[in-house]
């Protein structure tokens, strides 16, 4: 098969890219309402409503790049996935019993009478915890090679910890974003405080991913592979400073670049991801099977390709206009 160059080649890397992208946009975009929710015990219930309505119109839509991620995985990598959900099958159906939680709680709460909405206010608050831990103990597991042992869940419990406080930052530093007066200040001070947990999060996996094998060991230490990575850290660490510094001068008169913390945090994630990808490429599953090697046939993938090519900007599509219709502050949380 010849479709400009080697599709054995060019597809597979197509699709991994593709699959990360849709990764990395699920981590930003429900990263912050999981946030939200890891947050909720903090807030009164007035703030609750508010948290709630911040989200409201995107936290149903941010979950199908979670779909197409998955989904991209199973059909262009099936023995990738395989293995992967195989040896995380664990953590990924408490996952899944978190989403269906929070997904059931949202509703819920709106409906229930008042003695009985703070249960789903403990529910949703249970299910972005369940979803966040869940997945920050995956993708532990994930830096570790998906190998049981106990130094790796001890690892990946840590990173499941900090995934968290990570979560809870940048769905903090939406909530300054999309509100305002009382609980933006009180978002603010939330997000100096889990700006700590994303740093010790994102050190912790900086610390252990060189020493997963002697191959990512020479890309971060061997010239010139090195300099490919370098921007990165000294990026992070801008970012960081940058962070901050706003954090302690907000909220900004006249509630001036409330979304700077935001989009601050959204490219910090992107630099953490992008050292990530730099460092486990080409392996889809970690020093075992690389996406050459688990892609399906390249008359497969074309096929696939096609299809994706009209699903992805459907999605982005309608990712977009929710954000651009629904911007601005959250108003008042009302269902009548």
């Amino acid at each position: 098969m010849t479709y400009f160059g080697d599709a054995n080649i060019w597809l597979p890397f197509v699709f991994a890219a593709l699959m990360g992208v849709s990764i990395l946009i699920y981590v930003v975009l429900d990263g912050f309402d999981l946030g939200i929710g890891v947050l909720f015990p903090l807030a009164n219930d007035d703030e609750k409503d508010r948290m709630i309505a911040s989200i409201g119109p995107f936290w149903d839509a941010n979950e199908t790049w979670l779909v197409l991620s998955v989904g991209l995985l199973l059909v262009a990598f099936p023995s990738a996935h395989g293995a992967i959900l195989t040896a995380l099958y664990l953590p990924v159906a408490i996952m899944l019993i978190g989403l269906i939680l929070r997904g059931v709680a949202f509703e819920f709460r709106a409906k229930a009478p008042a003695p009985h909405k703070r249960l789903w206010n403990n529910a949703f608050f249970t299910g972005s915890l369940m979803t966040s831990l869940s997945q920050g103990f995956m993708l532990g597991m994930y830096v570790m090679g998906l190998e049981w042992s106990w130094i790796n869940v001890a690892f990946a419990m840590l990173t499941a910890l900090f995934l968290t406080v990570g979560y809870s930052f940048i769905g903090a530093t939406w909530i300054i974003h999309k509100t305002s007066e009382a609980l933006q200040i009180k978002a603010v001070d939330w997000a100096k405080g889990g700006i700590w947990g994303l740093i010790l999060g994102i050190g912790a996996i900086s610390l252990a991913t060189p020493f997963v094998s002697a191959r990512i060991f020479d890309k971060w230490f061997s010239w010139p592979e090195a300099m490919y990575l370098a921007p990165l850290p000294v990026l992070s660490a801008l970012l960081v400073f940058w962070l901050w510094s706003m954090l302690h001068k907000m909220p900004y008169a006249g509630d001036r670049r409330s979304w700077q913390p935001f989009a601050a945090a959204t490219a910090l994630w992107v630099a953490a991801f992008a050292g990530m990808a730099y460092s486990f490429y080409p392996y889809v599953v970690p020093e075992k099977i690389t996406i050459y090697e688990a892609a399906s046939a390249p008359e497969s993938l074309f096929i696939i390709l096609i299809g994706t090519c009209i699903v992805l900007p459907t999605i982005i599509g309608y990712t977009v206009l929710s954000y651009v219709i629904f911007r601005g502050k959250a108003t008042e949380l009302r269902y009548d």
